[in-house]
């Protein structure tokens, strides 16, 4: 579920799901982001269009870091199917 939705929100104007935010606000491929960066954009939501993960206020990379300690933790990820 989580998928779906971050590939159709609005992060911005016109800029719709999370390949289209990973070129908006990083200017590489969503597959080519650091962990930092992916913690960023999922922290985003749901208000993508009052935060902005290229200049995190300190409240937003609080959250950020949580993001990654937790994803750290979880150990090795599934890739998705095709």
């Amino acid at each position: 579920m989580v998928e779906i939705y971050i590939n159709i929100a609005e992060w911005d104007e016109g800029v719709f799901g999370i390949e289209a935010a990973s070129r908006r606000y990083f200017k590489r491929s969503a597959a080519n982001l650091s962990a930092r960066q992916s913690a960023l954009l999922a922290v985003t939501l749901p208000n993508p269009k009052k935060r902005n993960p290229a200049k995190p206020s300190s409240g937003l990379s609080r959250l950020a870091k949580k993001i990654e300690q937790r994803a750290f933790q979880s150990g090795a990820y599934i890739k998705c199917v095709k």
